[in-house]
This record gives C-alpha cells, structure tokens and sequence, in this order.
C-alpha cells in the first residue's frame, strides 16, 4: 500500500512510518501541520492515509478537515483518523458521506502494531475500523436513539463490532456463531434500523453510523 502519514509529533509519526515500512508497505509522504496534509492528500491520492486530528497552526481539527475536504475532491479516500481522546463527533462526521474507507482510532492503539496495520489494511479495502476502546466508550455512554433500542442483546453485539470494521466471517469468531447466522441478525437489524438494500449507499456505514448518532 502507498500510505500518507500526518502527525506533527515527530517520535510518533517515526514510529509509525518505521512499522508501516516494516509490514511491506511504502510511506509515499508526510506531514506535520493541516495544510501539508491536504496538499499530500491531493497530489499523492494514497492507498490509505494516518492523520492526526489535532495538529498546527491552530491544534484543534486541522487534521480532520484536511481529510474531509480532501474526500470531497476525491471520494472515498480511505482515511484512519487518530486522536488523543474518544470524540463522537468526529467518527459520525468522517462517515457521513457513507462512503466508506474510514477507520477512527485512539494513538495509544498505534503501539498495537497487529491492530493498527489490520485496520490499515481493512480502511484501504474501503471498510472501517474503530478502535474497540471509541466502540466502549460509545456503549458506556448510552444511547438515546429509538431504533437502536428495538435491536436485541445480540444484535448490538453485532452492531458493536461491525462498528469495529470486522466482517460477518470475524463476527461469527468473536461471538462463536455460524458466518450464516451473522448474516440472519444482520438482515434483521438493518430492517429495525429502516436501512433498505439500496446499491447506492454502503449498509454496514449506514448502520454504524446510526450507532455514533445520539439524536
């Protein structure tokens, strides 16, 4: 994979180019401040890109608007946001487009190298990938959305980890069920929260991006 990395910590962004390029993947460039990113982002149109929410001049979100203005020139560029802390906001506007090809992870997750290049892997598919640690906090905090209160115990644990990015074949691992089963509660819980089969939008962002809404 061609890889864009953002960050302005140095020792951090090393570490990542030096796991990246340890996997077999290629670093095509780098960036430190939110504009560097976007003219990366632009001219190198990557496999995959790692940007830090918060980065120069201002620290707040240059990192993330770098990433959605560059999806709206070129959609569906597949972005793995990191950031410090669990914010909701940002995981529910990065999958707004519904296009998939978003993961949102914690920079602690980074030092997970399995965890951090599956999701790599998993984001350039054109899937997503949440870090567990933004899935629990999410569950913890409770949700006031009415459709998700018709789903059952189970199929919120399955809600849960496609929020995760894993597929119907890794679901039914995780929760020692048949892939055919998965299939049956996934059917089940795209029909309580009114997703339809349409060819134009992406089902399972639809349904994880209900699990970030709190209406």
């Amino acid at each position: 994979m061609r890889i864009v990395v953002a960050e302005d910590l140095y020792l951090l962004r090393d570490g990542m180019v030096r796991l990246i390029e340890a996997c077999g993947h290629q670093v095509v460039a780098t960036a430190a401040t939110g504009p560097e990113t976007l003219e990366a982002l632009l001219t190198w149109r990557p496999d995959v890109a790692v940007i830090d929410v918060r980065m120069p001049p201002t620290q707040s979100d240059e990192g993330l608007r770098a990433a959605l203005a560059a999806r709206r020139e070129l959609p569906g560029l597949p972005v793995l946001i990191l950031s410090q802390y669990v914010e909701q906001l940002y995981a529910r506007e990065l999958l707004a487009d519904g296009a998939g090809g978003i993961g949102y992870f914690l920079k602690e997750s980074v030092f997970d190298a399995d965890q951090f290049v599956d999701a790599l892997e998993r984001v350039a598919g054109g899937g997503t990938a949440m870090d567990p640690a933004v899935i629990a906090k999410l569950l913890s905090s409770g949700s006031s959305n009415r459709r998700l209160e018709r789903l059952t115990e189970r199929e919120h644990s399955v809600l849960g980890l496609m929020a995760e990015g894993l597929s119907n074949q890794a679901i039914g691992r995780r929760l020692f069920l048949s892939e055919s089963a998965i299939s049956k509660y996934t059917t089940s819980m795209f029909g309580k929260l009114g997703i339809t089969d349409d060819d134009t939008n992406n089902r399972r962002v639809l349904a994880v991006l209900t699990y970030l809404n709190n209406p």
